[in-house]
Parts: C-alpha cells; sequence; structure tokens
C-alpha cells in the first residue's frame, strides 16, 4: 500500500474516496465543514436528516455529489467530541478501512489526522493510521490452495493535512509508521506459519536471507556448538525433538563501532507441546505462536533497518521444538546452564526460561549496553493482565522505564510488575542451585526471577507477551506485537546520540 501526505484542502481531493468526521452533536469537523461548503450544504443536509448522527463507528458512504470531486464521500461517527481519546480514535480508524474493504475504492482521501485526540499530536495520530491501514489489508492466506474472499482494492491512502508546520514531523511518522507495520508482518508472517514449516532451521534460513537483504551479520550455533560451550540448559529443552536446535545471531550496525548494542534476546520455542509435562490438547495448536519473542526480534530489527537508526543492535534468538519423546527431558533432570548453574527441571512446560536463560548468558560476550528479553513466558501473566498489555520486569529501574514509556508512546502498551527478592524463595531447590519453576502464585513473577539470576553482569528487562503476541478465537492470528513497543524504544535511543 502507497501512502502520501497531502497539504491541500479536502475540497481539492479527487480520488475515489475522501473520509471526514461527523461528532455526536451532529457537529461536522473542520474538514467536512469545507466540504459540505463546496457541496452546497449536501452534507449538513443528510446528517439534519438523522441519517449521520455521528455515534462513534457509525458510517455512511455517498456517492456523486455535487460540487465535491471525489467519487465518494464516507461520513465516519466519532461520538462525543469532550471523550475523543486514543482508543477511539483508533476504533473510528479501524472502522474506516473496515468499511471500505467491500468497495471498490483503491485510494482514499483521509482529513481525520489533524483531529486533536487527548494527549497525543497529529504525528502520533499519522502513526496509528499508517500501522492501522496497513493492518487492514494484511491477509496470511500463503498456505491455501486459494485465497478466500474478496482481495482488498484499497491501494493508496492519502492523509491529509492543513497545518504546514507540522509537515515534516507529519513525514517522520509517516515514514516510521511505514517500517514499524513492515515489522509488524514479518512477525506475524513468521508466527502464523505451521510449525510444521517453521522450525528452528527454517528461523535461521529466514535470518540469513534478512541479512542479505539488510547487510547484517549473521552467525548460528549448532546444537555441537552449544554442547561444546556448555548450554545445557537450552538442549535439555531441545531433547525430545528430531529437530535440531539453533541459537541465531544477527547484528545491525548503525552506529558508531565504540557504542555498546542494544541487545534483544527472542524466545524462539517453534511449537510447544510441553514435553514429558504434556499440555492438554485444547488450543494446542496456538503453542506455534511460542516463538512470538523470536518473530518480533526479527520485526524489530527489520524496522530498524529499513529505518536506518543510528544505533546497534544484536538479536539473539534461542530456537527449539519442546516435544515429548523417549530422549526427552524428564521432570527431575538435573542440567548444567552455560553461566555454570545448575538447574532442576521441575517442569518440562517451563521451557521458555531454560533456553532464554542460556542465550542470556551468551549476551554477555557482545558487552551490551542494555538487553532485553522478549517472550511468550507465562499463562500467569495472561490471567494477571489479559489480553490488553505485556508484562515488564527488569534489574534496571531506568530501562524498565523506557520500555513503559515507548509503550504509551505507540500504544502498545506494558506494565511494570515487581521482581522483589521475596518472590526468588519459590525457586529454590534440595538438589540443583535453582529450580525452574516456583509454586502457582505470582508465575509470571518468579518466572523473571529465575531469568534475573542470568542477568547480573548487565542491565537487564523482560517482555512477557505471552496475552498480547496472538489472538486465539475466530480472530486467531499473530498480532505483531510489541514490535511497536520496541521500534520506539530503539527510536527513542537512536535520537539520544
Amino acid at each position: 500500500m502507497d501512502f502520501a501526505i497531502r497539504s491541500d484542502n479536502p475540497e481539492k481531493y479527487r480520488g475515489d474516496c475522501i473520509v471526514v468526521g461527523v461528532f455526536e452533536s451532529r457537529k461536522l469537523t473542520e474538514a467536512a465543514r469545507v466540504l459540505d461548503e463546496a457541496g452546497k450544504g449536501h452534507l449538513g443536509r443528510i446528517v439534519d436528516q438523522g441519517d449521520m448522527d455521528g455515534r462513534a463507528n457509525t458510517t455512511l458512504l455517498l456517492h456523486g455529489i455535487s460540487g465535491i470531486d471525489s467519487k465518494r464521500v464516507l461520513l465516519i461517527g466519532l461520538g462525543k467530541e469532550e471523550e475523543f481519546g486514543e482508543k477511539v480514535f483508533l476504533d473510528v480508524v479501524r472502522t474506516i478501512f473496515k468499511a471500505l474493504q467491500p468497495t471498490g475504492v483503491k485510494d482514499v482521501g483521509l482529513y481525520l489526522t489533524e483531529l486533536t485526540v487527548k494527549g497525543r499530536d497529529v504525528a502520533w495520530n499519522v502513526l496509528q493510521t499508517v500501522i492501522l491501514a496497513e493492518e487492514s489489508a494484511y491477509r496470511f492466506d500463503r498456505l491455501k490452495s486459494k485465497p478466500e474472499g474478496r482481495q482488498p482494492s484499497l491501494a493508496k491512502v492519502d492523509i491529509g493535512i492543513t497545518d504546514t508546520s507540522t509537515a515534516a514531523a507529519v513525514e517522520t511518522a509517516l515514514q516510521q509508521g511505514l517500517a514499524i507495520a513492515h515489522g509488524m508482518k514479518v512477525t506475524k508472517d513468521l508466527g502464523n506459519l505451521a510449525p510444521n514449516i517453521c522450525t528452528p532451521s527454517y528461523l535461521a534460513g529466514q535470518a540469513e536471507e534478512m541479512a542479505r537483504t539488510f547487510n547484517l551479520k549473521f552467525s548460528v550455533l549448532e546444537e555441537k556448538d552449544m554442547e561444546e560451550l556448555g548450554m545445557g540448559a537450552l538442549l535439555a529443552v531441545a531433547r525430545g525433538s528430531h529437530q535440531p536446535a539453533k541459537l541465531i545471531v544477527l547484528e545491525y550496525h548503525g552506529g558508531k563501532d565504540s557504542e555498546k548494542p542494544v541487545a534483544l534476546v527472542g524466545k524462539g520455542v517453534t511449537f510447544d507441546a510441553g514435553g514429558i509435562s504434556l499440555k492438554p490438547a485444547a488450543e494446542m495448536d496456538e503453542m506455534k505462536y511460542d516463538m512470538g519473542g523470536a518473530a518480533s526480534v526479527f520485526g524489530t530489527l527489520t524496522a530498524v533497518a529499513e529505518l536506518k537508526l543510528p544505533i546497534n543492535v544484536i538479536g539473539v534468538i534461542p530456537t527449539t521444538e519442546n516435544l515429548p519423546g523417549g530422549n526427552a527431558t524428564k521432570p527431575g533432570d538435573v542440567v548444567t546452564s552455560l553461566s555454570g548453574q545448575t538447574i532442576e527441571i521441575l517442569n518440562t512446560d517451563a521451557e521458555g526460561r531454560l533456553i532464554l536463560c542460556d542465550a542470556l548468558a551468551y549476551t554477555e560476550r557482545y558487552d551490551p549496553e542494555v538487553v532485553v528479553d522478549i517472550a511468550t513466558l507465562t499463562g500467569a501473566c495472561v490471567v494477571a493482565l489479559g489480553h490488553v498489555v505485556s508484562g515488564v520486569m527488569g534489574n534496571d529501574e531506568p530501562l524498565v522505564q523506557e520500555l513503559l514509556q515507548a509503550g504509551e508512546q505507540t500504544y502498545d502498551r506494558a506494565w511494570h510488575l515487581p521482581l522483589f527478592d521475596e518472590y526468588q524463595e519459590q525457586l529454590k531447590s534440595n538438589f540443583a542451585d535453582t529450580a525452574n519453576i516456583g509454586s502457582r502464585w505470582g508465575g509470571a513473577i518468579t518466572a523473571a526471577c529465575f531469568l534475573s539470576r542470568f542477568t547480573k553482569k548487565f542491565r537487564w528487562a523482560h517482555l512477557d507477551i505471552a496475552g498480547t503476541a496472538w489472538k486465539s478465537g475466530k480472530e486467531k492470528g499473530a498480532t505483531g506485537r510489541p514490535v511497536p513497543l520496541l521500534t520506539q524504544f530503539l527510536i527513542s535511543r537512536a535520537n539520544k546520540h
């Protein structure tokens, strides 16, 4: 999809459709008022007759209005003007693109981004519009013999602004929105692939291809390399699978050689049956999404490379399947991690922290400025926070605050959970340095507590995205989160240099 910024007045737009808004008081927005004047009061009469009362997310598509050059006018209800905030704006934009899907509209002019959204500026409105436009066009039908349903015809979105003083900020927001949307697509495509296709070897191949495309440095550790290094925790998870585990590293060098990199460590369990601690059959197919952290690293690096950010970023992706089998790790087994710490594996379904602890220890060799791991780690986080926000914890408060702020900035929000020492008590083991699970209480926190034992040599934060990386039910599919949060986090860091 193509995007452009238009700085002319709405009555000059000539295209398939122009979109303007109506508040619930039946008040026309400024762009709608200008169109109404050009159309000799046609829009006002429709509103006065009650055909469009401005209730949020209602639409009315009009054709061939005399005096208006656009072939169609889409009126969108904005709700109460005093309540027009972030969520309402985002819902309205989603509604617009949904309403356009069954039409033959190929190009559309949106004149909504200059509306006042509480706490936001025009640049934010533009960035979100771009992301949502691309999201509306997203389809994952590559595994079907024939595409289902009507394919969207919309090919171009013109975003109208009248205040030219915001032009530079708006253009920057447009480019950032496009990069984030492209990164989200990469993340969604990887997540939505069937697990017999998206294996650890497939991810390694994708990483190598990505390295060629964006001139990144690529390397991969095979199982024999991990054995030599002593990655007993990661290898313990892989023992039940015939698919070989991989540890993938992608390096983006956009900053000075002297600048320490930001490391992103993404959990890449391409299918998680739970191992010997077998999961229930219901919805087990969704465990193909257990590599959402890894997929988000791919997506974030895509966005960073497209934006050519002046920053150094290392992506570390431990990837394996977690399956039962005659050689699979058993509850009660004790393994030695790369850090030298021994781990009693009480539950083989708590595998993400096992592959992450070795990957985090491996990341030390890159002397990172900060490390952020991203993982679909615990159902407990979903119980605590639902599917609205991701959980964030860490050993460095300023870093945690950076991530929270990036999430607020992009509306890809996270919530700070505690990481108090008292939770560490649950991980005591009679037979090893640590157990891989605690009790059922505070499971998202004790999982992070486990990881914290392997992050003492650097500033670290942990994102639990188990509730936000994918949707279930009728809308089943990867969401592309937290690519917006992570990309904004890196944009903000790059801007500080």
